[in-house]
């Protein structure tokens, strides 16, 4: 298996449901990095939420963010590139999601930050955030800004109902998934961005195709990541639609499941020439 770039979903794959990614996950990326395989973390995280890569990695390379929708270097802490979405796209998108639940509500994640509907966010949820502007779909900031991932929120319907009473009339505006267990939150980005499309380009400028390339993911906006890599592994813990869609299952993520692949990648093989 001559694997020269590791991709790495976060939440659900190397971060565990207290926060945390694991010592022998750190290990693994750690000797992975030092035997010439790129890394590269891809999440549906805006880049102001990588505490958990930063506590555990340090400012470790580039991080693909918001589901594809930004660039970001962690080493310089720097915005290198965003995907926004056209604001008559977005509000034409909230109608129809509005005519199927009229009680979801909205946020938006912008290149500076986090805009909240009011009723979008818990109680507690408002505590942790320590700042947010109102959303509002017309105002000149949020244009100035840029959405690169619209937010929509159901209390009465699981996530994948959710997404089957809006994903077809939304298909021709923006990209639409989910990836919260416990929340039943779409996430949309432009039409033409999924995790797949700048982990492709990004894997392009190191001189990687698809072969080259092992992914590992849980959830449906992993799905086009783990089918276009030549190694996608699902996470055993993960949504059934990622297992569908994965080459190979990985162990879950309280197991250790991705460092426990990283380290038959490595016994496995050995890394010609120098890290690109």
């Amino acid at each position: 298996m001559n694997v020269r770039l590791i991709a790495s979903d976060l939440d659900g794959t190397i971060i565990r449901e207290d926060g945390t990614i694991s010592p022998r996950t750190v290990e693994a990326f750690q000797a992975a990095r030092e035997s010439g395989i790129n890394v590269v973390f891809v999440t549906g995280r805006p880049f102001r939420w990588l505490g958990p890569v930063r506590e555990a990695f340090g400012h470790l390379g580039t991080v693909i963010c918001s589901n594809g929708a930004v660039l970001y270097d962690l080493e310089a802490e720097k915005l290198l590139w965003a995907q926004t979405i056209d604001m008559e796209v977005l509000r034409r998108a909230r109608e129809i999601i509005t005519r199927a639940e009229p009680s979801a509500t909205f946020a938006a994640e912008t290149t500076r930050g986090l805009h909240l509907e009011a009723g979008f966010a818990e109680p507690h949820e408002i505590e942790l955030i320590s700042r947010f502007e109102p959303l509002d779909l017309h105002s000149e900031l949020i244009l100035e800004h840029g959405v690169v991932k619209f937010l929509a929120k159901s209390r009465t319907r699981s996530a994948d109902d959710f997404m089957a009473a809006v994903a077809g009339e939304l298909s021709s505006l923006v990209t639409v998934t989910h990836s919260a267990k416990d929340v039943s939150l779409l996430e949309m980005a432009h039409a033409n961005i999924n995790k797949s499309v700048t982990l492709s380009e990004y894997a392009q400028g190191l001189g990687i195709g698809p072969d080259g390339v092992a992914a590992f993911g849980d959830m449906p906006n992993d799905l086009e990541m783990l089918s276009w890599a030549g190694h996608g592994y699902a996470m055993a813990s993960g949504h059934p639609s990622a297992l569908k869609a994965a080459a190979h299952l990985a162990p879950g993520v309280e197991e250790d499941g991705v460092a426990r692949v990283i380290e038959e990648i490595l016994a496995s093989k050995s890394i010609p020439g120098p890290n690109l």
